[in-house]
């Protein structure tokens, strides 16, 4: 099942409305967007809790990584750079960690509180090669902007 993107984004944002606490914002992004579309395998978020570290956030899916650090792998160039990697192949990727050995294709957007700081990344990896396209990107990047809007970084 593939929810239409105009169905999803409704539902995400009335679902988020008002809230400002980053963990139940992505907590709540996670389920909706694994279960609107069949080629995620695993979608969840990761948390930057540290300069340079990430850390498991909410998630659907099998187990994923505990940490991993801003230098290493897909999700680490997303909050190293703040720009979303899209990649067609995971094997091709320099450093790219295997959290599971069923991922093929990633897509790992920055998440920007409202100063505009990267307070983590959405991880989505499907167990198909090249699933993800530039529309996907733009789709997504809209959506955690919106979502994350008002969320303000902790001092």
């Amino acid at each position: 099942m593939t929810l239409p993107r105009d169905e999803l984004r409704a539902r995400i944002v009335a679902l988020t409305e008002g809230e400002t606490d980053a963990v139940a914002l992505m907590a709540t992004m996670a389920c909706e967007l694994h279960h609107a579309d069949d080629r995620f395998d695993w979608t969840g978020f990761y948390r930057v809790t540290e300069p340079g570290l990430l850390k498991i956030g909410p998630y659907q899916g099998g187990h994923g990584c505990l940490v991993i650090p801003f230098d290493r792998g897909v999700c680490g160039a997303a909050a190293r750079t703040g720009e979303t990697q899209l990649v067609p192949d995971v094997e091709a990727f320099p450093g790219h960690i295997a959290c599971s050995s069923s991922t093929r294709s990633e897509l790992v957007l920055p998440v920007r509180d409202a100063g505009g700081a990267v307070i983590g990344v959405l991880d989505i990896d499907s167990d198909r090669p090249d699933a993800f396209d530039a529309t996907d990107a733009a789709f997504l990047e809209d959506l955690l902007q919106t979502v994350f809007a008002k969320v303000q970084s902790q001092p």
